[in-house]
């Protein structure tokens, strides 16, 4: 089964991540599948006219978003240069979900942590329940919040992004959208998936030319899609991600 699915159905786009045993944690394999998926995407938006997407929703599959990145992983192969690879593809993800011409949601179904809480912001649009977990618990751990920390400054400024990313640690989705992390909160997860529809079919009303145009213009206003910060983001957060500090409180997290 793949680690990432795409569906189409009546111009609105889903993207999910589908490695719920993990709770959705980003591994390499999981962000190359995301990657495939984003190609097939974007051919789909450049290649299908009048009756290609015009919105895509991203959640993730079981009852978390993303749980962050897969610290196993990192851990097996810090010095190998797995860190570095997995840090920059999750870079690029972000970079090529802001480009896309059409409208993005981010349906944020669990626990969205550190690059999953990063992944949301990306998106044009975030909605959660008030019971989900989000946040940026990486210096609780002894990592550098790098490359999501563009993201957030670009969504919630400077002061509040800053004072978030010092203090680590998890909030509710009531928290979150309350220093607007994310747009909307519903109450319940039941009610998420069919106020991201809500969300969407609002956009599908839109002229897509019109939004395409409106969506590089903010891209370029608040620089984006600059992929020199996105690159010097993920080799700083690599660094830090492999010294003594950080490896020791990542095992000791794990029981490794």
């Amino acid at each position: 089964m793949s680690l990432a699915q795409l569906s189409i159905d009546k111009g609105i786009a889903t993207l999910t991540l589908n490695r719920a045993e993990s709770r959705n944690a980003m591994s390499i394999d999981l962000l190359a599948s995301l990657h495939h998926r984003m190609s097939e995407l974007e051919a789909a938006v450049n290649g299908g006219g009048a009756g290609g997407p015009r919105v895509c929703i991203i959640t993730g599959e079981g009852r978390a978003f993303c749980a962050g990145m897969d610290l196993k992983q990192v851990l097996g192969d810090a010095e190998g240069g797995a860190p570095l690879k997995l840090l920059s593809s999750l870079g690029d993800l972000c970079l090529r979900i802001r480009a896309l011409p059409i409208p993005t949601i981010a349906a944020v179904n669990g626990a969205a942590i550190g690059g999953g809480c990063g992944l949301s912001t990306v998106a044009d649009f975030s909605i959660t329940h008030a019971d989900s977990k989000l946040g940026f618990p990486e210096v609780d751990l002894g990592v550098c919040p790098a490359v999501v920390a563009p993201w957030l400054v670009r969504k919630i400024g400077a002061g509040r992004a800053r004072a978030v990313l010092l203090r680590g640690g998890v909030m509710s989705g009531a928290e979150a959208h309350a220093i607007g992390i994310v747009n909307e909160c519903v109450a319940t997860l039941e009610e998420l998936l069919p106020a991201a529809g809500a969300i969407a079919a609002r956009l599908c009303a839109g002229g897509p030319v019109a939004l395409a145009a409106t969506k590089g213009l903010l891209n370029e206003l608040d620089g984006s899609l600059d992929r020199g910060v996105a690159q010097r983001a993920a080799e700083l957060s690599a660094r830090v991600l492999a010294t003594p500090e950080a490896q020791a409180t990542l095992r000791a997290r794990l029981g490794a």
